[in-house]
């Protein structure tokens, strides 16, 4: 598998540059990356408690802003 490209830009000459990672910058790449999708399934658990909790909120006949009201 190939490595994600990285893209330099020098604005006195006007020259591009377009390689590879190196080892240090794809260790990183892949930390970002891992990080990323730890804090989507987090996110993705956070939604699925919330709409839970509405659900069984709703089932007893109220709603975040009942609750809010109580200052719950």
């Amino acid at each position: 598998m190939s490595r994600p490209t990285v893209k330099f830009f020098d604005v006195e000459t006007n020259e591009e540059l377009i390689r590879e990672m190196n080892d240090e910058e794809y260790a990183v790449h892949l930390t970002v990356v891992q990080k990323a999708a730890e804090n989507k399934a987090k996110f993705e658990q956070a939604q699925e408690a919330k709409a839970a909790a509405e659900a069984k909120l709703a089932a007893l006949g109220l709603t975040t802003e009942d609750l809010q009201a109580l200052g719950l």
